[in-house]
């Protein structure tokens, strides 16, 4: 009996054995799945980001020749804008300007050269002699843009800078070629025909460069201190000319007016010479009563004098004025 509880012993711990054994074997299969799911997750995410990787550098590929393309195959040409083309594939410069827009260019071989049509501003100072050798200080505005017909022949022949390279020298020669024709007062008094004179003129010029001027004005005319001071003189000089005429006119009216005052008077005392002869002393009794009303009219108006009548003529009375002070 003992011998058979030591194998039922020995029978139990072995099935234990076994049990614990199956029990490792199912964990450490379980282990080994679960290292396999986590290696394919991992698999799974590194094909992912690696695809997304891929699909990022194809965008940036993508995006990298389209911005490479826009820079280097495509040009835009602005509003009041015209571009020039250099092929090198056809010989240089091509004869038609390119109008407002975008356009393809091959890189490298075609460049473009924009050019703004729009009118700019330009003032040139210029100095020159008078025909009577006065010296003019000058300053002339024009207002220039490019033929865009001719915008090839500018640019082969000129350059971009064409108006730095043409417009001051050509207005200087029109400037001293016009003003040399006229004194230094006929540029003031007759200033809108030299103005004229100098806009057809530099317009011819303009026009051999491929240039039109749309304005020509002069903003600014000044002479040497001489000439400034030859002015003034001769200014002063006219005044004091016009006023001496003006005394002479005046001395002339006066002599005039005294002629006809003496003549009047004259014919004054004729006429008084005559009634005297017709009629007597009664014109200067007359006159003498007038006198004497106009004294006493002049002075019933003074505050300081009273008049006093004490009697009448028949009466052997004398009238009396006082001299009464207050």
């Amino acid at each position: 009996s003992s011998s058979g509880s030591s194998s039922e012993r020995a029978s139990e711990r072995l099935g234990r054995s076994v049990g614990a054994a199956r029990r490792r074997r199912s964990a450490a299969r379980r282990s080994v799945a679960a290292a396999e799911q986590r290696q394919s997750a991992m698999a799974n995410a590194a094909r992912q980001v690696a695809v997304g990787l891929t699909r990022v550098a194809q965008l940036a590929a993508t995006a990298g020749v389209v911005g490479w393309a826009s820079q280097n195959v495509l040009y835009n040409v602005d509003a009041g804008e015209a571009a020039v083309l250099h092929d090198g594939l056809r010989g240089g410069v091509q004869p038609d300007a390119r109008k407002e827009g975008t356009h393809f260019r091959i890189p490298y071989l075609q460049t473009p050269h924009i050019y703004s049509l729009r009118c700019k501003p330009r003032v040139v100072n210029s100095s020159t002699p008078t025909k009577d050798l006065q010296t003019v200080n000058i300053a002339l505005r024009v207002l220039s843009r490019p033929q865009v017909e001719n915008l090839a022949k500018i640019h082969r022949e000129l350059g971009p800078n064409y108006d730095d390279r043409v417009l001051p020298s050509i207005v200087n020669e029109v400037l001293k070629s016009v003003v040399a024709q006229y004194n230094a007062d006929q540029l003031i008094t007759m200033r809108e025909k030299v103005s004229q004179q100098i806009i057809e003129i530099l317009n011819e010029r303009a026009k051999s460069f491929h240039i039109s001027l749309d304005d020509v004005a002069i903003t600014h005319l000044t002479f040497g201190a001489d000439f400034t001071t030859s002015v003034e003189q001769k200014q002063v000089a006219h005044q004091e000319a016009e006023r001496s005429k003006f005394l002479v006119a005046k001395a002339e009216q006066e002599k005039k007016v005294r002629i006809i005052e003496a003549e009047g008077e004259a014919l004054a005392a004729e006429l008084i010479s005559d009634a005297l002869k017709q009629n007597g002393r009664g014109l200067i009794e007359v006159r003498k009563i007038d006198a004497a009303k106009d004294i006493v009219a002049n002075l019933a108006g003074s505050r300081n004098i009273v008049y006093l009548p004490t009697g009448g003529k028949d009466n052997g009375g004398i009238n009396m004025l006082l001299n009464v002070g207050q």
